[in-house]
């Protein structure tokens, strides 16, 4: 699947976006970011506070709960405000 990053995520993340095969078991956003935290430090500081990075599975929003199977991108960002 691929994985899009936005903002400062992107930034200490390193990349824009990757190509990514989760390991067996790993079906939800929440479980995504636990096993990206592992890929080394860059990941670990974008998702430090899990809960406040954003995620959206095939351009539609997503808690971390939701499944990721059969996704083709899920997107990463932090909170946003407008006006």
């Amino acid at each position: 699947m691929k994985l899009v990053y936005f903002a400062w995520v992107r930034e200490r993340v390193g990349l824009a976006d990757e190509i990514v095969t989760p390991p067996p078991g790993t079906g939800t956003v929440a479980e995504l970011v636990r096993w990206l935290k592992t890929r080394g430090e860059g990941y670990e500081l974008a998702f430090e506070n899990e809960a406040i990075v954003r995620a959206a599975i095939d351009h539609t929003h997503a808690k971390p709960a939701a499944s990721i199977a059969g996704a083709r991108e899920i997107a990463f960002f932090p909170p946003m405000t407008g006006g």
